[in-house]
Parts: C-alpha cells; sequence; structure tokens
C-alpha cells in the first residue's frame, strides 16, 4: 500500500506514526509556529485595513465607520461589529451561501475577545452621549484556509484597528444636524495587542499552530488569547478538560507568539509614523 493510500484510509493512524516522533508530516515540530505575516492599509477604500497570514492560511480584514445612535444600555460608547465570511475560494469543503455555523462562531468569539482584552476605549467612538456614535463595521474574509482561521482573524482585526482614522464630527444638539470634516482625521487608539493561538489534541499529543487537515482529525481544539501578557480569553470545544501542565505549556506557547505579533504590530505603526 503506498503512503498516499495508507493516509487516505488510516489518516489518525498516518499522523500518530508521526507524532511518536515528535514531529508532523509537514516536518514541523509538535511546539513549532508557522510564521506570521501581517500587511497594514490595504484596502484603499476602507477606513481601517489588514491582511493576515499564518502559514497558508490568509485572512482579509476591512473597516467601515458609520454614525449611528448608540446601544440605550451604552449611551457613551460606540461599538465595534465583526463580520467573519470564509469565502469558497478558501477550501472545497466551502459552499456559496449564506455565513457559515463556522463563520458565525468566529464572528462572536471575535467580539468576545476584543471585548474582554478592552482592545479600545469604546468611548473615544462617542461624538454626543446617547445620540450620535460611531459604529466599526468589521468585515473579514478568509480567503485561503489552511487551519487557524481563527487566530488570523484576530491578527487581521487588531491590525486593522491600528489604521483606521474617523473624521471630524460637529453634532448640532438643537437640530440633530451634522457636519463631517473629512480633511481633519484623528487616529484610533488601540490600547491593546490581543494575540490568539490554538492547539489541538491528535492521538493524546498537544499540537500547536493546527493545519486545516490536522483540525479535522483533532479530537479537542483549544484557543488562547493572550494580551498585554496575560491570559484574556479561552475556549475549548471537545474532549476532556486538559491538566494544569499542560494549559501552562499552551499558554506558555501563546506568549511567545504575542510577544512576536505584538513586536511585529509595533515596528509596522513606527514605519506608517515615521
Amino acid at each position: 500500500m503506498d503512503i498516499k493510500t495508507f493516509k487516505l484510509l488510516h489518516p489518525v493512524k498516518y499522523y500518530k506514526d508521526y507524532l511518536e516522533n515528535n514531529i508532523r508530516p509537514d516536518g514541523r515540530e509538535l511546539e513549532e509556529l508557522r510564521p506570521t505575516a501581517i500587511s497594514f492599509a490595504v484596502i484603499q477604500s476602507a477606513d481601517g485595513s489588514a491582511i493576515a497570514k499564518i502559514g497558508n492560511t490568509t485572512v482579509l480584514c476591512g473597516i467601515k465607520a458609520e454614525l449611528a445612535a448608540p446601544k440605550a444600555v451604552e449611551p457613551n460608547q460606540g461599538y465595534l461589529i465583526p463580520n467573519v465570511e470564509i469565502s469558497p475560494v478558501s477550501s472545497p469543503s466551502y459552499r456559496p451561501g449564506p455565513p457559515s455555523e463556522e463563520a458565525q462562531v468566529y464572528s462572536q468569539s471575535l467580539a468576545d475577545v476584543f471585548s474582554k482584552a478592552r482592545c479600545i476605549d469604546l468611548a473615544q467612538l462617542c461624538i454626543e452621549p446617547g445620540k450620535l456614535v460611531w459604529v466599526l463595521y468589521c468585515d473579514l474574509v478568509c480567503l485561503d484556509h489552511d487551519g487557524c482561521v481563527f487566530d488570523a482573524a484576530v491578527a487581521a482585526l487588531v491590525a486593522a484597528l491600528h489604521t483606521v482614522k474617523l473624521s471630524k464630527i460637529v453634532y448640532n444638539s438643537d437640530t440633530g444636524e451634522t457636519e463631517v470634516d473629512r480633511s481633519s482625521l484623528s487616529a484610533l487608539t488601540v490600547r491593546c495587542v490581543p494575540v490568539t493561538t490554538s492547539f489541538v489534541v491528535i492521538a493524546n499529543r498537544t499540537i500547536v499552530d493546527p493545519t486545516a487537515e490536522e483540525e479535522k482529525l483533532a479530537g479537542t481544539i483549544l484557543t488562547i488569547t493572550i494580551s498585554d501578557g496575560k491570559l484574556s480569553f479561552v475556549t475549548q470545544s471537545g474532549g476532556q478538560p486538559m491538566d494544569h501542565a499542560v494549559l501552562k505549556k499552551c499558554t506558555d506557547n501563546a506568549t511567545q507568539r504575542e510577544r512576536s505579533v505584538k513586536k511585529m504590530i509595533a515596528k509596522m505603526q513606527q514605519k506608517r509614523t515615521a
């Protein structure tokens, strides 16, 4: 039986043979991350944009700022609405049509990650308390799906937020009219850089930054978000709860990526402002 047929018929056994030697079929060690790349301001028509790549996985984020009434429970704050789409061109597993359940879960999880991390002070989006605020519509499209789409989406969104510039708004409280001064732009203040890292368990071995193929074989998927060196958000699906030692090891690995991505974004910011 040739190797391709064996992999097709016995995918878990195929991976297990590699994992027992502390290596994966793509040549990476179990705790080895794929290269990460981020580019700022890739959509000129958007109010903020970025693209993030983790290995082959590619997510594009565009942000559009619009004026709206604030939420009744938060009259002094604007709000951020992320929406994730997994394009049919990203993988043969996806078809045209309404957002998949996976994409909807990612959209809600993105909102949770940025809320828990307090990445931006939503009060800076308020123009007139109780009357007018900025809403940031964050559209994210996965262009190439090879695992860890959520990790790439978090990186793309936080990078895009660093490029957002808002027009000066003059609000007349007597008439309710607004005047937009597009010649006067102010940058959004981003207080921290949340970074997410995913882990999976295959054949009782925990591996970091899984490919799409590895995600399909996983019995457990764990995502850890680090912000300013601290754990800010954790989710786990499937499997048994991880013991403390394994969770600490995963957290340490996630912290290393957070430092790397944070430096990458800071360096790009310096180039933009230089």
